[in-house]
């Protein structure tokens, strides 16, 4: 199954350079949808006019994104271990909390598709 989602220009850019590997978005009722081997087309805000396609290799279920970042490598998303503060909060900026304390927090790992 093919899946489209939207995202900022560094997520992008750091997935099409193949640094980052792990895309964080609530576990809400549209991506209870994503299973394993299902495509991903990421489109880069803010035109849309840029995609990039990747491969679903691991689905992580988590009850915050903190528990994300204290689980896992920040190079997973493209960043550094002294940024993992940062990251745990910088989720807030896209998701508030009562969405979070609903839905939860997903890790879709990735793979880029080369054509």
């Amino acid at each position: 199954m093919l899946h489209q989602m939207k995202l900022q220009e560094g997520p992008f850019e750091r997935i099409r350079k193949g640094i980052k590997i792990l895309e964080l978005r609530l576990y809400d009722e549209k991506r209870m949808m994503i299973s394993l081997g299902d495509e991903i087309e990421f489109l880069k805000l803010p035109e849309l006019a840029e995609k990039i396609n990747v491969r679903v290799t691991g689905l992580l279920i988590y009850k915050t994104f903190a528990d994300i970042f204290n689980d896992l490598p920040a190079s997973y998303v493209g960043y550094q271990e002294s940024d993992k503060e940062y990251l745990k909060t910088s989720m807030y900026e896209y998701y508030t909390k009562e969405d979070e304390e609903k839905y939860g927090a997903l890790g879709i790992r990735i793979e880029l598709i080369k054509w």
